[in-house]
């Protein structure tokens, strides 16, 4: 009977979204499945090029660390030109990096494309969480999210299955190998299309008046020295999560080639059922923080998952890491939508998209350097030392969760950030 209730819960929750969240969720299905492929791929090509880890981990810190240097400027953007124009910036800039980096075999150019994907990233963290909070209801807001979330996963299983063969079905064609740089370029550059129809959806939301009176000026410097210690309690374990996440995450698909030895397509097979399990992660989180709470819900999951990223770093049995991949994923990531909105929650209308921008800033200052180190280790010294790393950072985060938020109190309560 509960679990009717809550099904039954769900479906009016989504039968409640708001037409711009739902063309934002059409718009989600498409970004997901370039983003499957892409990441995929993308690793595996630079690698067939002739380079090294080295230069994928340098890559990645360029993407952080423009992503870094534009959070505070982005928020400018948005608030003088309004998220609809970014949102459509953020399709045709996506769709230009893949496809001039498949076409063109110079490390400038992977650079130069690298720092077109950083602004890419910086749009979404700045614009999406103020704009779903903008076109969503209290009792909606947390489904919103993590459905958003999940739909993502499940359009990156498709990007990621259909990225495992891209390559095979690319090398057939041109009558190449399917390991050959050519083959994995063609798999991206055929990505582009997928990307282009991010347009669509996104020219049919509806821009929202704003009466710039009322409306308050972008200024996060004034507002950090303001809340200084509740920014910090906000964002600290974010940072960590993300400096460790990205000491391993990005390279997920080298570890399971070079250390287990798997085929491009078990991978992409992998990765696909990996956003799948994300993607149902996801799902069922709103349920989850109705009723335990979001922070509890947050604290717990980020906590379970720890045991089995140690498994998944350290076991040399590809079916014990193989099972661990999936677990922590899910553990891990259901957390994510759930922790975003309650930082939205917490802090005034007026004031989201300086706090996202802030989020933005500090999260990706630590995935700006974290991979060029993970690069330069593996190089030298294989994914051991780099999961140990993050398992301490992830240990870390989970600590000041509680600390901040629950120790102490049987109930957390959302400290509301008011800015004026």
């Amino acid at each position: 009977m509960k679990l009717k209730n809550a099904f039954r819960t769900y479906v009016l929750r989504l039968k409640s979204f708001q037409w711009n969240a739902r063309m934002y969720l059409v718009y989600v299905l498409t970004t997901g499945a370039t983003m499957g492929v892409f990441r995929l791929i993308f690793n595996f090509y630079i690698l067939s090029l002739g380079f090294d880890e080295a230069l994928i981990g340098k890559l990645i810190s360029v993407t952080q660390l423009t992503g870094v240097l534009l959070a505070i400027p982005m928020g400018f953007l948005v608030d003088r030109v309004g998220k609809k124009p970014i949102l459509l910036s953020r399709s045709i800039l996506l769709t230009l990096a893949i496809g001039i980096m498949a076409i063109f075999h110079n490390v400038a150019v992977f650079y130069a494309m690298n720092v077109l994907l950083g602004v890419v990233y910086s749009i979404s963290a700045v614009v999406m969480a103020p704009f779903l909070m903008e076109n969503s209801g209290e009792e909606e807001r947390t489904y919103l999210f993590s459905f958003g979330s999940g739909l993502r996963m499940g359009s990156e299983f498709i990007g990621s299955w259909v990225g495992g063969y891209l390559p095979s079905w690319i090398g057939a064609l041109r009558g190449i190998s399917a390991t050959s740089s050519g083959a994995y370029g063609g798999a991206l550059l055929a990505t582009t299309f997928i990307a282009v129809m991010g347009f669509v959806p996104l020219f049919f939301v509806r821009s929202k008046q704003i009466n710039r009176q009322e409306d308050q000026k972008f200024s996060p410097l004034q507002f950090a020295i303001e809340e200084p210690k509740l920014i910090v309690k906000l964002l600290l374990p974010t940072v960590l999560i993300s400096i460790g996440a990205s000491l391993f995450m990005p390279f997920m698909n080298v570890f399971f080639r070079v250390v287990h030895h798997q085929s491009d397509q078990t991978i992409g097979m992998m990765f696909a059922w990996g956003s799948f399990a994300m993607g149902v992660g996801f799902i069922i989180a709103p349920t989850l923080a109705d009723r335990f709470g979001k922070i509890q819900l947050v604290t717990i999951t980020q906590g379970l998952s720890i045991p089995f990223m140690l498994v998944l770093g350290f076991s040399p049995i590809f079916s014990f890491s193989a099972v661990a991949y999936y677990i922590r994923i899910i553990l891990m990531n259901m957390s994510e939508p759930i922790y975003q909105t309650f930082v939205m929650e917490s802090v005034d209308e007026k004031a989201r998209v300086t706090v996202a921008s802030l989020a933005s800033m500090t999260s990706r200052l630590g995935r700006a350097f974290s991979p060029t180190i993970s690069g330069i280790l593996q190089v030298n010294y294989g994914f051991g030392i780099p999961f140990a790393m993050a398992t301490m950072l992830y240990a870390l985060s989970v600590f000041f969760n509680w600390a901040f938020f629950l120790r102490g109190s049987k109930k957390a309560t959302k400290p509301k950030l008011m800015y004026s």
